[in-house]
């Protein structure tokens, strides 16, 4: 079941999501709307209601989990499984790190949503590079080995950008001014 955008933000209030993370989740909803629709246009196998809910569902856990040591992705599954939103639970848990890497079958939903999560900080679409460097100024706490599965990660995120834009009309630099040039309209799910 693909929850609507309307119960998607019932859910939000339901897990007392954070304004800022929900301003976050907004964006990355729009980030992902827009490549996944260009996608389709393209001629790709995309759902956008399950890209859209997926992308304002994947920081479902974030706010219960700040400031204690769990894991928001792994939460978030668990709370959409809860909810019998069981394509979501998967793109939730990935959204952080693809666990099998970057597949074959490059780009679906859950690949798109991984990535527009990637080129969103705070609620400003960026490149990856500026992403990468706040991930690893917040998260990587002077820490060798976490620095570099950041890195690491990010490459994945590298390469389902080369494989995206490879079939679509407009390059990664020209995304913030497209996002914020079209007002994504989340009604109509």
């Amino acid at each position: 079941m693909v929850p609507s955008v309307a119960e998607c933000f019932q859910r939000m209030d339901q897990y007392g999501m954070l304004d800022n993370i929900r301003e976050h989740s907004c964006m990355v909803a729009r980030v992902a709307g827009l490549v996944g629709s260009r996608l389709v246009q393209a001629g790709q196998p995309v759902s956008i209601p399950l890209v859209v809910a997926g992308a304002l569902l994947h920081d479902i856990a974030k706010t219960a989990s700040l400031h204690k040591d769990l894991r928001h992705d792994a939460m978030g599954r668990d709370i959409c499984l809860r909810h019998g939103y069981l394509e979501i639970a998967e793109i939730v848990a990935e959204h952080v790190i693809l666990k099998n890497g970057v597949p074959p079958d490059c780009c679906r939903e859950k690949e798109i949503v991984y990535y527009a999560d990637k080129r969103v900080r705070h609620e400003q679409v960026v490149s990856l590079e500026e992403r990468l460097e706040y991930i690893l100024d917040r998260y990587g706490n002077r820490d060798n080995l976490l620095e570099e599965t950041i890195r690491e990660n990010f490459m994945m995120a590298r390469q389902i950008e080369e494989i995206i834009f490879a079939q679509l009309d407009f390059t990664p630099d020209e995304l913030p001014e497209l996002v914020n040039g079209h007002p994504f309209v989340f009604a109509g799910q």
